[in-house]
């Protein structure tokens, strides 16, 4: 048990904006999920998914209203909250890939380079979602 710590790590200024503007963008996109962008985030749910593509988009949304409010209101569980938010990030990138190989043009995306370069932004997602819950450099210490 030499690398728990006896105190709690300490977070920057930086970070802690970082992690509440992530957690702001998670509440926009999971109301979006669930009024006005609701066809643009149906196009990013693979066609050949065995789930109705609505019900995928109204749960996700739901689950970007959770995390985005966990990443807000939870502080002091920046760390799991932090992991579990960068696992979500990788768990809806096929949806992306899929928007990129099925050429399905939404929020904006209406070519193929645009499309490939949305998705170089999902690992940008997941490193701001760790480094801003800083859960990459406490892993040890949440770990206890």
């Amino acid at each position: 048990m030499e690398h728990l710590r006896e105190t709690r790590p300490t977070v920057s200024r930086g970070r802690t904006a970082a992690r509440l503007l992530l957690g702001a963008v998670l509440l926009l996109a999971g109301t979006g999920h669930l009024t006005v962008a609701r066809e643009e985030f149906l196009a990013q749910v693979p066609p050949r998914l065995p789930v109705d593509g609505d019900t995928v988009v109204v749960v996700s949304g739901v689950v970007e209203l959770a995390l985005g409010g966990a990443l807000v209101a939870l502080p002091r569980h920046r760390v799991v909250v932090g992991w579990v938010v960068a696992a979500f990030f990788v768990a809806i990138f096929p949806g992306n890939v899929s928007q990129y190989l099925t050429r399905t043009d939404a929020f904006g995306l209406d070519t193929d380079t645009a499309r490939a370069v949305r998705l170089l932004g999902q690992p940008v997602l997941v490193a701001w979602t760790l480094w801003s819950t800083a859960a990459w450099r406490d892993r040890r210490w949440w770990r206890g």
